[in-house]
């Protein structure tokens, strides 16, 4: 009763200041109407003291109720007046075609017919949209009694109408024409010819052509280009390209669109060198090729991955004093960004600065999307506030790509953020928004969060698809709760949703995970007796998990059966096999599969040698393995992270230490962050003290080393590395912080930071991620709360699994003060409202049976207008319903 009062409090305000708003906006339209005939009445208006302060003020909205309420001006003084408001280039008055009406209706009312005839034109001209072409037309049709139109003004209204594809208000207004009695012109029939082509409609265009035929007109240049173009859209190239040979035959000149409508055609249709071959071929028509003929060619060729083919075409077009526009800088950005060259994607950005050029959204978002996906995002948030900064506003697209990135470098607590930000702008998020993130929380294991964002889709209408389940059938399997996946993959019928191969796929890797082959054999027949054809993926994931169980054989006969069925074994699927073979020691039997692959046309990759290298390695074949570290060499293979940690394991085992670090040395000059796992590695054979292990008997499990090492032995890392020319970064600290932290052993971790700090390397956001839990984890909440707030500080962004550690903690320690405090502060950072509730009321004080607490932060939220969705609010009174019955 209390909210509702409140809300009708609030409704009773709203509507007052919307009185006011109109009251006041109607005195002050009045008063400036009064001002401005005022003005006008003087014969000398235009040296008038007061219109240079008034016209800022004059919209064309003020300007049409002026006329509305002024009708008996004289017309030349309007005319004249709105020609001056027409090219004073004032920031209000751009006319649009509404402001033309009154206008339009005193020069009728007057007779000016021919004034009139101009105007109309220039109405005509203004539209900026549908819907204004929808009201000139509309218009037009009102005024045709008393204001006819002739053939000059119907054209212009059909091109108006084919700007914006029109198409059926086109073919009446032609029908009106004809009923007016107004015989169409050349520029009529190609008008409609044109907008027909556009749709690639070439029999409605056709029809047209006979009307000029009939006629005894000639087709002309324009006619034939726009067919040229109509072809090219229904996919006929061949057809378009006949056409294009008819000009000639003819006498009719081919123009530079004309050539770039088929070069087009042809670059859609992949038929790059052909498009090439005519490119060169325009001087002989008297063509130069335009800025659009060039950007189509390298638009094709980084669409082919031919981009260096592109940028010698960019060089040339510069060369021969054709200036790239905003869309071939766009181009060519986008496909340095795929080929992974970000900085001379950045540059060219620059470029486009130096020249005055404007980027556009879809320029913005190639660079921070060629960011995203190379893990890059505090780089791509730079652009973004880039583009924020020079008025580009951000599209659905450009928000999809930063929540992309975040989710991608598992930040998926900021792509939240995002989500926020998108609705405050009023901008609706699409079902690839939420696909994303449901992906991101998957990924991190947060799998009721991904359910609860399905149910905040649903709330924003957007269907659920094939996707949106797949990851979620997907995530369950991953986390081994196959059985909660195989339920939702069998409701999907229920439900009208197509089950695809990646879905039927991800629960037979499910299944094979969980060492359950035969359902997985099960669900693969069903798969294919319902015409769901497996793809590659799907018989590597059920290779791999029959050789798990010991199911070689069977796994072999799958692999023989791919060509069979039409499915082309990849790298992957004999990688599979030749991994199994090479743990039972069967070196013959696995390069039996490693020479048939080759002969299959399959070049090895760097995780094949790897297997062999492992392989070598755990048998002590020590020879053998750096044979294989040759021919990786000369295939010109070159070794990823685990490839590297191979060797270096490798050599520690034999107790070569300074080869383990001449390798890790390598690795870090072929621009490779050595892993947590790789320093794991090197601190287990450092702290064995680089003994062959061939001779000892006693050895650490790699799972135990971050609970056995020695500081001293870690400072040992450092001063081999420093020994090695391998600089000491970020990266080393925070895998070994993570290391200490995740055994509770603060510490050590404290001395590693301090260490750091000497250094002069500052602390990443994962080093205090992990010092905040750890202190959680060991009951430090004071010194969690330190960190966190020195996280903020430095412009981090903390986990809501650190607050939700730590806001718990805080009341499990009866410091209740404190962590309301916290939870005030966490409110002010631009998290998701939704998800603070669900991972901080719902999952953490909630599941701890906190109801009171949950109450009270909750109070604190909502005093604090911080608004959740509707099915939070449902979830938060389902725990509490639950907690209270327990």
């Amino acid at each position: 009763m209390m909210q509702q009062s409140t809300a009708l409090r609030s409704s009773h305000s709203i509507s007052l200041f919307f009185i006011k708003s109109i009251t006041s906006s109607s005195s002050s339209s009045s008063s400036i109407n009064q001002h401005l005939l005022s003005v006008l009445s003087n014969p000398n208006w235009r040296k008038h003291p007061s219109l240079n302060t008034l016209i800022p003020s004059l919209s064309p909205s003020h300007f049409s109720s002026f006329l509305s309420q002024n009708p008996n001006l004289k017309p030349h003084i309007v005319i004249s007046f709105f020609d001056y408001l027409s090219t004073r280039n004032t920031p209000l008055f751009k006319p649009n075609p509404q402001s033309y009406v009154p206008l339009l209706r005193i020069l009728i009312s007057n007779n000016l017919f021919r004034v009139a005839e101009r105007t109309r034109l220039s109405m005509i001209k203004s539209c900026e949209t549908r819907d204004d072409a929808v009201f000139v037309l509309g218009f037009v049709r009102e005024m045709r009694c008393r204001f006819k139109v002739d053939v000059w003004g119907y054209n212009k209204l059909l091109m108006c109408l084919s700007r914006f594809v029109m198409i059926d208000d086109m073919k009446c207004v032609y029908d009106e024409m004809l009923g007016d009695m107004i015989k169409p012109d050349i520029y009529t029939f190609n008008t409609m010819i044109n907008a027909y082509c556009k749709l690639g409609n070439v029999v409605e265009a056709e029809f047209y052509l006979s009307k000029i035929l009939q006629a005894s007109m000639n087709p002309d240049t324009h006619t034939y280009t726009s067919f040229v173009l109509g072809h090219c859209r229904r996919k006929d190239v061949d057809g378009a390209f006949k056409v294009f040979k008819e000009m000639s035959k003819k006498g009719c000149q081919r123009n530079v669109v004309s050539y770039n409508n088929l070069i087009h055609g042809l670059c859609e249709g992949g038929r790059i060198d052909e498009a090439m071959e005519l490119f060169l071929g325009m001087g002989d028509d008297g063509c130069c090729p335009n800025v659009r003929s060039y950007t189509i060619l390298i638009d094709a060729l980084c669409g082919l991955d031919r981009r260096e083919e592109a940028l010698c075409l960019f060089d040339e077009m510069k060369e021969k004093g054709c200036e790239p526009n905003v869309h071939t800088y766009t181009v060519l950005i986008d496909g340095l960004c795929k080929d992974f060259k970000l900085d001379e994607a950045r540059g060219l950005l620059n470029v486009m600065s130096e020249k005055k050029l404007v980027p556009n959204v879809v320029t913005y978002n190639a660079l921070i999307d060629g960011y995203c996906k190379q893990g890059l995002v505090d780089f791509a948030l730079d652009v973004f506030d880039m583009m924020e900064s020079n008025n580009c506003i951000p599209n659905v697209r450009t928000y999809n790509e930063l929540i992309s990135g975040f989710c991608t470098v598992k930040k998926v607590h900021k792509a939240m953020t995002l989500l926020d930000k998108m609705l405050e702008r009023k901008m609706s998020p699409s079902d690839v928004t939420f696909n994303l993130l449901i992906h991101g929380q998957c990924k991190e294991g947060e799998i009721g969060s991904a359910f609860r964002l399905l149910k905040l889709m649903e709330e924003n209408d957007l269907a659920p698809d094939e996707w949106t389940y797949c990851t979620l059938v997907d995530g369950l399997c991953k986390r081994g709760r196959v059985e909660e996946a195989s339920t939702i993959f069998s409701s999907m019928k229920k439900k009208g949703i197509k089950v695809n191969v990646a879905m039927y796929t991800a629960l037979i890797d499910g299944y094979c995970k969980a060492e359950k082959a035969d359902f997985a054999l099960t669900l693969f027949k069903k798969m294919i007796e319902e015409g769901c054809s497996p793809n590659a993926c799907t018989y590597n994931v059920l290779i791999k998990g029959l050789c798990k169980q010991g199911k070689q054989l069977e796994g072999d006969r799958l692999l023989e059966m791919m060509p069979g069925s039409g499915v082309k074994p990849t790298i992957e699927s004999y990688g599979i096999l030749i991994e199994q073979l090479l743990k039972e020691s069967a070196f013959g039997q696995a390069y039996k599969v490693f020479h048939l692959m080759v002969s299959m046309g399959h070049k090895p990759d760097v995780c094949i040698y790897t297997s062999f290298l492992v392989a070598y390695y755990n048998e002590e074949k020590l020879k053998e393995a750096e044979d294989v570290m040759n021919k990786m060499a000369e295939a010109g293979v070159m070794p990823d992270v685990m490839a590297y940690t191979v060797m270096i394991d490798g050599y520690g085992r034999a107790g070569l230490l300074n080869r383990a670090f001449d390798v890790l040395k390598f690795m870090v000059d072929a621009g490779h962050e050595p892993s947590q796992y790789t320093y794991s590695i090197l601190i287990k054979h450092l702290s064995q003290g680089g003994v062959d292990l061939k001779t000892e008997t006693s050895s650490i499990n790699i799972a135990d080393v971050w609970k056995v090492v020695k500081y001293e032995t870690l400072l040992e890392l450092f001063d081999k590395m420093v020994e090695h020319r391998c600089p000491l970064k970020t990266n080393i600290f925070s895998s070994l912080t993570t290391g200490l932290c995740k055994e509770g052993r603060l510490e050590e971790a404290l001395r590693l930071l301090d260490h750091m700090q000497s250094c002069g390397i500052s602390p990443g956001e994962d080093i205090y991620t992990s010092m905040v839990n750890c202190c959680c984890k060991l009951k430090m909440y004071e010194d969690a709360a330190r960190f966190l707030d020195t996280m903020l500080t430095q412009g981090f962004l903390p986990h809501l699994e650190s607050y939700k550690l730590l806001v718990c903690g805080l009341y499990d320690d009866g410091n209740t003060e404190k962590a309301k405090t916290t939870f005030f502060r966490l409110l002010g950072c631009g998290y998701n409202n939704d998800e603070v509730a669900w991972k901080l009321l719902i999952d953490g004080l909630l599941k701890r049976g906190l109801v009171d607490r949950c109450l009270e932060l909750l109070d604190i939220m909502e005093k604090s207008r911080f608004r959740l969705s509707a099915h939070t609010y449902s979830l938060l009174l389902d725990g509490l319903d639950r907690t209270d019955n327990k």
